[in-house]
């Protein structure tokens, strides 16, 4: 839970469209809500940032305490997170920057923040230097108009089929560069973060379809009962693959990275083909269903 200072300045912050006084007054605010790395519950924490192109750098500062702040040790753990700022507000990937570019990006903080630096000379541990990116893949264009639950679940499929592009794009340039793996600063944890959002995404997807979509489907089908046994034994196949990856992630960074490239070799194989087979036999029992669906009529 917030402070009660904490909570008054997030509230300070929504009514007055991002502004707030006291000791932020005239300073760039942002408040980040991350995921609770052992609760799941969201967590929103007033921090300051600072602006490097598109993204926006935040700083695991604690006070030049001795510990990381709740905050960064949530966003390894759920690397989406929401970020509100000024009237704006929407979903970011949390990427800790490494090696070079850290000292790069953190350097760039000092000069716009000296605080920081003041900061880092009290403690022992590194200030974490947190750069906050748009969430959505490279090249997602965003969704087109969404009338059906047909375009919806279409949707859902795109975003992920694009998130994975992405790891492995991502992958394959980073084992192809020249020397040995690991000589790209800010790589690895770049591979990492974007992993894991893209398999948590697409176990809440399945955990969906596997709670409300498909026996929704099935009450109105009851001659598709092998359908969705097939699409039941798919997911139970994708979800090995992705607890594997998810093992892979489970430190910093990706310590064996010849596996986590055949993993999500298996995991593109496997994920594509299913949203294939998916669409071919749902997407035409779903275009009459209307999205967002309506809800119960008011009370008279």
């Amino acid at each position: 839970m917030p402070t009660s200072f904490h909570q008054s300045v997030i509230d300070e912050f929504r009514a007055n469209e991002g502004k707030v006084g006291g000791p932020f007054e005239g300073g760039d605010l942002l408040l980040l809500t991350t995921t609770g790395a052992r609760s799941g519950a969201a967590r929103t924490t007033p921090l300051g940032y600072v602006r490097h192109g598109d993204s926006l750098i935040v700083v695991g500062s604690n006070l030049g305490g001795p510990r990381h702040p709740g905050w960064y040790h949530n966003l390894l753990a759920h690397p989406v997170v929401r970020v509100e700022v000024g009237t704006s507000s929407f979903e970011a990937l949390a990427v800790p920057a490494e090696g070079a570019r850290r000292e790069e990006l953190f350097a760039h903080v000092v000069r716009a923040s000296p605080g920081y630096g003041d900061y880092q000379a009290r403690t022992g541990r590194q200030l974490p230097v947190v750069v906050l990116e748009r969430a959505e893949p490279e090249g997602w264009e965003g969704p087109r108009e969404v009338r059906t639950l047909a375009d919806k679940l279409l949707e859902v499929h795109t975003w992920l089929r694009a998130q994975l592009r992405q790891v492995r794009a991502e992958a394959e340039a980073h084992f192809a560069a020249p020397g040995a793996v690991g000589t790209q600063p800010g790589l690895g944890l770049q591979i990492r973060q974007r992993c894991l959002a893209f398999c948590q995404a697409l176990e809440f997807h399945h955990e969906s379809e596997d709670g409300h979509l498909f026996p929704g489907i099935a009450r109105h089908h009851p001659h598709l009962s092998g359908v969705f046994d097939r699409l039941a034994d798919e997911h139970r196949a994708i979800a090995r693959v992705r607890g594997e990856l998810a093992a892979l992630l489970a430190g910093i960074a990706v310590a064996e990275p010849d596996r986590f490239r055949a993993e999500a070799e298996e995991m593109s194989a496997r994920l594509n083909a299913h949203l294939d087979y998916e669409e071919e036999v749902l997407l035409p029992l779903l275009t009459d269903v209307p999205w967002p669906p309506a809800g119960p009529p008011a009370a008279s």
